[in-house]
């Protein structure tokens, strides 16, 4: 489930989770601190609650390890990992982070490598993980330093009832003017139904999620190789007046504050004929209650000047480096991000439970199969095509396909969206939000520059 999805659906759990505090594995800090005990910092996700819930009947029961819950909602453990693992207090063993977080952490040696525990955990199988998940969770030095629990990329999803009845068919492999093309010719054909959703509410993991595929596949980059910035560069326009162009044209109504959530529910009430996000959104539209469960196509994220062009994100497990149970957090993060934990979902919550997106045995389960399998092979293709440290045409300074994976990403990322949102909204043009926006990448290629140069 994609990130912004999780919050709007969470808010509840969120509530009862915290309220939970005190409660043997749960609670808002660390438990019992005997030698067989860990703390795990993580994020109130539905598949971590799962977790929670399996953790004592399995994992403990096994292992005899007592794994002390903190909970948060993801802005708040976002800062709390962030404030524990600078302070390299040793409090939490274990804590959620994501491929964003990992690289940099890794850089600032507040993670431990994982290889050896890799190398002598023969039962958890590496090889299984899909290769771009290790690949963006492994730093610079080539050590690995966080494990998936699960994963996602993005795919172009659209309503195979509506492009048959128009008499337009879906290409195997679109390109981004083929979905403009289908989007014209789909548009207002039925009542209230636009031809496509895309984001447009400002934050670097909002619009900045698919509009940063889209400039890499249009040939643009946000840096080159050596930290120069091209935020206004002929590419990173044209791909960006081609998104603006879009959204204004055939889009979704209300699209400068429509998000992931917002995009969803367009296009399970009928609202949109096409929606390209987070392959993670076909559960939901898939879920026996959708309404349009079964009319929804899945092809691969539209390209033009690239191969591939889905993004990859994955929720994943790390170990602090100041840790004091490195070997009983391994156990923890083997277990859950295991084939048999997988297994254990499936059979006690349900397979449409499972935190797929992260092994390629997944997608050969025939039981996962039989809840997924108009979107399963879609979503596993998409992810394997996904090339974190080769996402565009030309070398980038940094690993990141949907982003720059830089801390100071999050404020260029997040100032820059809201000039292209209010491009979208008709405030200003996009020649002049990318010129705001390129002002800003020169102040963070200076820093870089003068780092390198120092």
């Amino acid at each position: 489930m994609s990130r912004t999805r999780k919050r709007a659906l969470l808010a509840a759990t969120a509530t009862v989770v915290l309220t939970l505090t005190g409660c043997a594995g749960w609670g808002g800090g660390p438990g019992g601190e005997g030698p067989n005990s860990i703390n795990v910092l993580m994020v109130n996700n539905p598949q971590m609650i799962d977790l929670q819930r399996l953790t004592a009947d399995n994992f403990t029961k096994q292992t005899g390890i007592n794994v002390n819950f903190t909970v948060l909602p993801e802005n708040d453990v976002r800062d709390k990992i962030s404030q524990e693992f600078s302070s390299q207090a040793g409090q939490y063993d274990v804590a959620s982070l994501s491929n964003f977080e990992i690289p940099i952490y890794a850089k600032s040696k507040w993670i431990a490598p994982l290889d050896d525990y890799v190398a002598a955990d023969t039962q958890f199988n590496q090889d299984d993980i899909l290769k771009p998940m290790t690949q963006s969770l492994t730093a610079d030095d080539g050590k690995l330093y966080g494990e998936p629990f699960y994963g996602e990329s993005s795919f172009l999803m659209y309503r195979k009832d509506v492009l048959e009845s128009n008499n337009v068919q879906m290409p195997e492999k679109p390109t981004w003017q083929q979905v403009a093309d289908i989007a014209a010719q789909v548009d207002n054909k039925q009542p209230g139904m636009r031809g496509i959703c895309l984001r447009g509410q400002p934050g670097w993991g909002q619009i900045f999620a698919p509009l940063t595929t889209v400039v890499n596949t249009f040939g643009g980059t946000w840096f080159e190789k050596d930290w120069t910035p091209k935020v206004d560069a002929p590419e990173f326009t044209e791909a960006t007046k081609f998104y603006v162009d879009l959204v204004r044209a055939h889009g979704e109504n209300g699209a400068p504050q429509a998000g992931f959530t917002e995009c969803l529910n367009n296009l399970i009430q009928g609202n949109v004929a096409m929606w390209y996000d987070a392959t993670s959104a076909a559960g939901s539209l898939e879920a026996d209650d959708s309404p349009v469960k079964g009319k929804i196509g899945y092809a691969p994220a539209p390209v033009v000047k690239t191969d591939s062009s889905g993004w990859l994100y994955a929720w994943s497990w790390s170990i602090q480096q100041a840790s004091k149970k490195k070997d009983n957090a391994w156990k923890f993060i083997s277990w859950a991000s295991s084939k048999q934990y997988e297994e254990l979902v499936g059979q006690q919550v349900g397979w449409s439970s499972v935190p797929a997106g992260k092994r390629a045995s997944t997608y050969e389960n025939q039981d996962y199969l039989k809840v997924a399998s108009s979107f399963a092979e879609p979503t596993k293709a998409a992810i394997e095509g996904a090339d974190p440290r080769n996402p565009g045409v030309q070398p980038r300074p940094a690993i990141g396909i949907q982003f720059v994976d830089i801390p100071e990403f999050t404020d260029l990322g997040t100032q820059a969206s809201q000039y292209v949102s209010s491009a979208i909204a008709g405030q200003m043009s996009v020649d002049d939000a990318l010129k705001r926006g390129q002002r800003l990448a020169e102040d963070v290629a200076e820093r870089y520059k003068s780092r390198e140069e120092g």
